[in-house]
């Protein structure tokens, strides 16, 4: 009897992965750029699920090109003191804060959601065009702390998007990488 529960849980986390999300409706490239601490991740991707204990707080640099794009440029500091390191050029659409990137073979579609300019940005990326559907949402602050409603409506958020709460992280304080 366990079965058709699972199923219907299944079916309901499906619909919600599919229903669109859209960008916030005055995003603004200029003033998204700078700093941001990766404070929230969540996803059901098997890769996060295995790593999720040992993922800890990063820093991106969001830098917006002449032409409308966006340069992510990401590092986080690993327990052995090496830096993790990740570079994406995510492209502009037609639609202000949408822009795709390919990242591992994958393209991937990137939405601003929710962004106030001085205090975070909430980011939904759907890898799309593919057989194998993945969310990743992730929550950045300009601050390494975020208020409990920010990190509630993050949580929020993920669940009407087909995260399971388990998959849910609020990444632990880590020190930087050096420019080096």
């Amino acid at each position: 009897m366990t079965f058709l529960p699972t199923l219907v849980g299944a079916l309901l986390c499906c619909l919600a992965v599919s229903s669109e999300v859209f960008p916030q409706a005055d995003f603004n490239l200029q003033e998204v750029a700078g700093k941001w601490y990766l404070i929230g991740f969540a996803t059901n991707a098997q890769w996060f699920v295995n790593r999720r204990a040992s993922m800890k707080m990063g820093a991106a640099m969001l830098t917006p090109t002449a032409d409308g794009d966006l340069d992510i440029s990401y590092a986080s500091l690993n327990s052995d003191g090496s830096c993790w390191r990740m570079n994406n050029l995510a492209k502009k659409t037609e639609v202000p804060g949408k822009f795709t990137y390919t990242s591992w073979k994958k393209l991937n579609e990137m939405c601003m959601v929710d962004v106030k300019y001085d205090e975070y940005a909430l980011i939904h990326t759907m890898r799309s065009k593919d057989s194998d559907p993945m969310a990743v949402n992730k929550l950045y602050g300009r601050d390494v702390d975020l208020t409990a409603d920010l990190l509630e409506k993050f949580r929020q958020f993920s669940l009407e998007t087909g995260v399971l709460p388990e998959n849910i992280a609020f990444l632990p304080k880590n020190a930087e990488c050096s420019d080096a």
